[in-house]
């Protein structure tokens, strides 16, 4: 049942029991050398990386106004909290890979397996929070404006960084762990292990993973199902006015069906091809989008939690010391690539991104954020004259301008 971190043996990983060449010490402390220095230089990576990149996305948004959406509310909350994992919880983990040893004491190993708990926590319930966020606006967008106000989302924000609270008392408490684990731990203070018992590792694991899973993979395929069922009928739409159209123009007679329809009217509702093909996938992007970061989310914690389960369950079950490092680093790296995900498929984080990358290492320019301004300027020009299936189905009596920025804002 132990779930403990002890610092990774690449050694053990390659399998490498003996000296490479027989009777070489000198050969086999190289070795161990440069593993551990690979191993430093990619945890160090990852730890810069998502500082950075996360802290990239608040300043972004602060500069930016195209980017101040109430979607983009969880974004920079997420970002937030994937930057205090960076900054709070690799950290520790790190100096653990590093010196071998917990540096710290009892206190100081409390505090980071608290905190290790409620930032992973957190963020991956802003994930959840998004992918409601997003099913409202994708699929039920007349009820958005109704249900996501900026205050019921500022209370989803609250409740994902104040619910993970409960999470730590029981290890400030002692409950989490086995009463051996407990002793140990007081006899032992240059060594931090996270043992857990059954019940806290099955409510823990729900709340932290299974449960917010579960909603996400609900989400988002309801999502999908609408993008097809939008994609066929902008199709069908599509080929009908164009039909209509050409047999008006050659002066044939319509069908009973359309007698009533003037000719301008068939010619709003015959967009060209281009454009409509053009707005369904931008539409349908931001679809693909959030695809993408909840299948990067499992990939990332799935393995973890089934560790984590697997091991507080079955009390004969053991599991490598680099396997354990492996799966707390998987899961970590998530943080990482969410804003990798952002900056590479939505374009206007990356416009921000390119702005304030300028600005920061440029010390002669002093670009202002009304760029990403002007862009979205010339992309309005081009939204005016494409209406999506909302606009053009649902929306007539809704602000068409608005719900098409929220259908798209990830």
């Amino acid at each position: 049942m132990a779930a403990d971190i002890k610092p990774l043996n690449l050694s053990d990983f390659f399998n490498i029991t003996e000296p490479v060449f027989s009777g070489d010490l000198n050969q086999r402390k190289w070795l161990d050398a440069l593993l551990h220095y690979l191993k430093s230089t990619v945890m160090v990576s990852i730890i810069v990386v998502s500082i950075f990149g996360n802290l990239l996305i608040i300043v972004a948004v602060m500069r930016h106004r195209k980017l101040r959406v109430i979607t983009n509310y969880y974004v920079i909350s997420l970002a937030l909290a994937d930057m205090f994992i960076a900054m709070f919880v690799m950290t520790f983990n790190f100096s653990v890979q590093f010196f071998e040893e917990w540096k710290f004491g009892y206190f100081m190993c409390d505090f980071w397996n608290s905190i290790d708990v409620y930032l992973s926590t957190v963020s991956i319930l802003h994930l959840c929070c998004i992918s409601v966020d997003r099913y409202y606006a994708i699929v039920k967008p007349l009820k958005y404006n109704i249900h996501m106000t900026k205050k019921v989302v500022a209370m989803m924000i609250a409740g994902t960084w104040f619910c993970p609270t409960l999470l730590m008392v029981p290890i400030y408490q002692g409950w989490y762990t086995t009463e051996d684990n407990q002793i140990f731990r007081e006899e032992n203070p240059d060594t931090c292990e996270f043992i857990v018992n059954k019940p806290y590792s099955v409510i823990s694991s729900s709340i932290s993973f299974w449960i917010p899973c579960a909603i996400m993979i609900y989400m988002y395929s309801a999502i999908f199902k609408e993008a097809n069922r939008q994609e066929k009928e902008m199709y069908n739409r599509h080929g009908t006015a164009l039909l209509l159209h050409q047999n008006n123009s050659n002066g044939d007679m319509l069908s009973n069906s359309s007698k009533n329809l003037t000719h301008h009217e068939i010619n709003q509702e015959t967009p060209t091809k281009d454009r409509n093909i053009s707005k369904m996938k931008r539409e349908h992007k931001a679809a693909r989008t959030l695809g993408i970061i909840m299948g990067t989310f499992i990939i990332c914690w799935l393995p973890f939690f089934v560790w984590y389960v697997s091991v507080s369950l079955c009390t004969t079950c053991e599991c490598p010391h680099f396997v354990v490092t492996l799966v707390f680093w998987f899961g970590y790296f998530n943080s990482t690539l969410n804003p990798l995900i952002y900056a590479y498929f939505n374009r206007d984080f990356r416009e921000a991104f390119k702005n304030t990358l300028q600005c920061a290492f440029c010390s002669l320019c002093r670009r202002p954020p009304s760029d990403l301004d002007r862009f979205d300027i010339r992309r309005r020009s081009y939204d005016d004259r494409t209406r999506s299936i909302y606009s053009e189905t649902y929306l007539k009596h809704v602000d068409r301008r608005r719900s098409s920025e929220f259908g798209s804002s990830l």
